[in-house]
């Protein structure tokens, strides 16, 4: 330890531009080295919201996105309506073989059945390929279509299926719908027997204005039923299932462990060849300062008696 302080003592500058080295590599390098089972986060999830200018479009150009529909408040339902309204989501978490040939088939079934896709991307195809895979499917063929996706996979990590009722929500919009339409016919009765123009040119303002909401009311409801009629299906797969979504939760698992423990020394021997990279190109600048200090330092001490 004296030899260490004492060291310290005669090369200050030494341990002052290390100190500095260390500090901008701490500075502009990012290293984790937490667990690095967890690789795959999150998948970007798609969320579509409504406007009116998708009004009158077909399924594959509307939104997925329910909820900014809803009122703030939640009525209670009506039990005397028969055929309600079900908006569908599913989403499955599948370890497959080969993702690239079920990720094929996932869509080529999706159109047997009179769907189509939504979208699907593939990350990292020539490793550890992992894909989602987005499609719609009509409500009544969906326990089939889903019956087919579970045979393509080797294992079924998750599966999630979410129902929500917009039944309220279309009952309430075509009372909103009768309304505006009784306001319409009302200027509409007004504007006949309306005669200075000031009155004429406010009452067409109205006018529009309650057509334009029935209109956009109409857009709404399209869009409830047509959500309603083709339910989407999100499905993640992966070779590996720690690459999923739905990572696996079940305690000791041998493999799981030794796919975590590779993992991570593969992460550390990445962030110590970062770090020696980091070095390497600092020390363009660093060398030729310690070999002038040096030499200042060894003129200085034989210019001593």
């Amino acid at each position: 330890m004296r030899r260490i302080f004492y060291w310290i003592k005669n090369h200050k500058l030494v341990c002052f531009l290390l100190i500095i080295v260390i500090y901008l590599l701490g500075k502009n390098s990012t290293f984790s080295f937490k667990n690095f089972s967890s690789s795959s986060s999150s998948l970007p999830q798609r969320t579509d919201t409504f406007s009116t200018s998708k009004l009158g479009s077909s399924p594959s150009e509307v939104g997925d996105s329910v909820s900014d529909l809803a009122p703030s408040y939640e009525s209670a339902p009506n039990a005397n309506i028969k055929e309600r309204l079900i908006v569908t989501n599913s989403y499955l978490s599948m370890q497959v073989s080969k993702v690239t040939d079920v990720q094929k088939q996932i869509i080529k079934k999706a159109e047997e059945l009179g769907g189509y896709m939504v979208n699907s991307y593939i990350d990292n195809p020539n490793d550890v390929a992992s894909a989602t895979v987005t499609v719609r499917i009509p409500s009544k063929q969906l326990n089939k279509a889903l019956q087919y996706y579970r045979s393509l996979s080797i294992k079924v990590i998750s599966e999630n299926l979410q129902g929500s009722d917009v039944t309220d929500q279309y009952t309430d919009l075509d009372a909103q719908m009768k309304i505006y339409e009784k306001t319409k016919i009302i200027f509409e009765q007004m504007l006949d027997k309306a005669i200075n123009v000031q009155d004429i040119l406010q009452i067409q303002r109205e006018i529009i204005n309650a057509q334009a909401s029935i209109d956009s009311i109409k857009g709404q409801q399209d869009y409830l039923v047509k959500n309603a009629e083709m339910a989407k299906v999100t499905l993640y797969l992966s070779t590996d299932e720690l690459a999923l979504p739905y990572a696996p939760t079940n305690t000791w698992r041998p493999i799981v462990i030794f796919k975590q423990a590779v993992r991570s020394l593969i992460g550390t021997l990445r962030n110590i060849g970062t770090l020696i990279i980091w070095i390497f190109v600092y020390a363009a600048i660093l060398v030729p300062i310690f070999l002038i200090y040096f030499l200042i330092r060894k003129r200085i001490r034989s210019k001593k008696p």
